[in-house]
């Protein structure tokens, strides 16, 4: 596996549960502007390898979208540091590697063919770029995930239509979708349908591991935001879900094949993922959609990566 992140909060949590599952081996972690600034990003997923005892290869990539024209960190979800600004928070030594990770992306694909799962939980610059330098990188590619996207317009940006990772380069994942034979979609509103319970959630941060500790940590702020935001829904966890589905495919329960792209020219709409339900296009499907999974297993992935 290989992930590609904009490590927030809620990427750290998906990386502990791809560290935690066995017969998973995470070749490489590619960092990528997004959540907050990569040069924070990286510093970020070095922290959660030091707490996993982990070692894995981190790769510093793209440093903004592809048109620099409106990017801004998301400091209300994530806080300043992307890791919940919690104060004690432990440094660390560790230091990524020399090469860029759109190299890296390049150079794996070609060292294992058609054998690498690649997670995407950020805005998709590295992928697009990678693609670009090389058309037959996606190919290369055995199975693509990526949380982002909307199925039914209902956003969590300034866009009101368009979902945070799309958001932040739609250019980036109009080429990726039009670029990857096939790809696997966790949008946002799947993520709104799938929280944890309130009281799934407690379970975890009770466990009392360092690990358990590490997570309570850097979610404080964001449990914050959700119970004052929405209270009702639980707790969101948008990447642990994509990574979910991606470590146990059969957890999903729902998952329909359509042609997907992004919207980039519209005032109010632009980054918002356009669904062909219909079939109007005449295009094949190049996304399989995930609208059903089986929370309590994901919860069960936690209880694994978090005891």
């Amino acid at each position: 596996m290989i992930i590609d992140t904009d490590a927030g909060v809620d990427d750290a949590q998906a990386i502990m549960l791809a560290l935690t599952t066995p017969g998973v081996t995470v070749e490489a972690i590619t960092t990528v502007t997004g959540n907050v600034h990569v040069s924070k990003v990286v510093p970020n997923v070095c922290l959660v390898l030091d707490v996993m005892k982990k070692d894995v290869p981190v790769y510093r990539g793209a440093d903004r979208p592809l048109l620099d024209d409106r990017w801004f960190p998301e400091e209300g979800f994530h806080g300043t540091d992307g890791l919940g600004d919690w104060k004690d928070r432990p440094l660390t030594s560790r230091q990524p590697e020399s090469e860029h990770a759109v190299q890296a992306l390049l150079r794996l694909a070609d060292q294992h063919p058609r054998e690498l799962t690649l997670v995407a939980l950020g805005p998709l610059t590295n992928l697009a770029l990678a693609a670009r330098l090389d058309p037959s990188f996606p190919s290369k590619i055995k199975r693509f995930v990526f949380m982002g996207g909307t199925i039914a317009a209902v956003g969590n940006t300034p866009i009101v239509t368009a979902e945070w990772n799309i958001y932040c380069d739609p250019e980036a994942a109009w080429i990726t979708l039009h670029a990857f034979p096939e790809a696997t979609m966790l949008s946002w509103e799947t993520t709104l349908h799938h929280p944890l319970n309130w009281q799934h959630f407690d379970s975890l941060i009770a466990l009392g591991s360092e690990v358990s500790r590490f997570f309570a940590n850097i979610s404080a702020s964001n449990v914050q935001y959700n119970k004052e935001t929405r209270p009702w829904r639980g707790y969101l966890i948008p990447d642990p879900l994509a990574m979910a589905i991606t470590l146990q495919p059969e957890l999903v329960r729902k998952v329909e094949p359509h042609f997907v792209t992004v919207e980039l020219n519209g005032s109010r709409t632009r980054g918002q993922t356009v669904i062909d339900y219909q079939g109007t296009l005449g295009r094949q499907p190049n996304v399989r959609v995930v609208t059903e999974l089986d929370i309590n297993g994901v919860y069960e992935l936690f209880r694994r990566a978090l005891a």
